[in-house]
């Protein structure tokens, strides 16, 4: 008897510190699939293909500026798993990108892992993960020192700034449907420079994530993908998959999540200050705010 006792308090305590592990791992926005020589075009061929193969469904690309593509992708585990929480619909697609650096090209994407937990899903979408990996490759995790799921859940990027619980609420309408055709217009006119980049359902809920892409120039600046990224990806291996940006309907509302907190989970250790800093984008978060609540139907100010 002392001895199935024993075997079953090593158990618990493996248990335990396997938990206390699990806690404790730090997670990393992106992962580098692979890198070396090629073509971006041929590359996005490529990743298509192993993804379809992986049972994911591509729901769109685009090309946020000269050779660079992001793929936007979807599959059963991250429409369900969406549904189980409060504006989980956030996490109901992952990027993929093709970034050419100098001679070099770059294929990374969003990890699963570290959006299940930013976005505070109910499930972590380890399947996912592991079909990304499979279908993809896997270097590294890269993009930040890294976080552990619990600060992750948690985050905010400093005192004052938003969580994740705290999205904008860009535009309200009398029911679900008549928000979707809003945000389809808006989007399908491209008035305020935010167009169309993948839509994805959510399974069994009132909730839709539109993909956006962001241009403008001059005074609209601070709203342009590639102004934007071309002042905080400055490291050698690029978070291209931080694009695109979101919209989620939820119902009957729009909402976005505010960019202080959008950038800075894609960007967590990015510095407040200097060179490649959030105060060369200080106007950014204010600027695509406006662009996206004047694209669904909202007001200048929604909040």
């Amino acid at each position: 008897m002392s001895t199935i006792w024993k075997n079953l308090g090593a158990l618990a305590l493996a248990l335990c510190t396997s938990l206390a592990f699990a806690q404790d791992a730090v997670l990393k926005p992106f992962v580098l699939a692979a890198k070396g020589p090629g073509e971006v075009a041929q590359k996005v061929e490529a990743a298509k293909v192993a993804l379809t193969g992986a049972g994911f469904t591509v729901a769109g690309s685009y090309s946020p500026y000269p050779n660079a593509t992001v793929i936007a992708v979807t599959n059963d585990e991250l429409r369900s798993n969406a549904a189980k929480s409060e504006h989980g619909g956030f996490g109901a697609a992952m990027r993929v990108a093709v970034t050419k650096v100098k001679d070099e090209v770059q294929v990374s994407y969003t990890n699963p892992l570290y959006l299940a937990n930013a976005y505070r899903m109910a499930g972590d979408l380890k399947d996912t993960a592991a079909k990304l990996q499979a279908a993809l490759g896997k270097v590294e995790e890269f993009g930040a020192e890294g976080l552990t799921p619990a600060k992750l859940r948690k985050y905010h990027y400093a005192f004052g700034m938003e969580y994740f619980n705290e999205p904008n609420t860009l535009a309200g309408y009398a029911s679900h449907e008549e928000a979707l055709k809003a945000v389809e217009a808006g989007l399908a006119a491209g008035k305020h420079g935010v167009t169309k980049v993948y839509r994805v359902d959510v399974a069994g809920k009132k909730e839709v994530l539109f993909g956006v892409g962001m241009k403008g120039e001059g005074d609209n600046k601070y709203m342009d993908d590639k102004y934007i990224m071309s002042e905080i990806d400055f490291k050698d291996v690029k978070s291209t998959a931080h694009l695109p940006y979101d919209i989620l309907v939820s119902d009957n509302k729009v909402y976005a999540q505010y960019a202080r907190f959008r950038i800075a989970i894609s960007f967590p250790d990015l510095s407040m200050m200097g060179a490649n800093s959030f105060m060369n984008i200080m106007k950014a978060p204010e600027a695509m705010r406006r662009a996206l609540a004047l694209t669904v139907g909202g007001k200048e100010d929604a909040r």
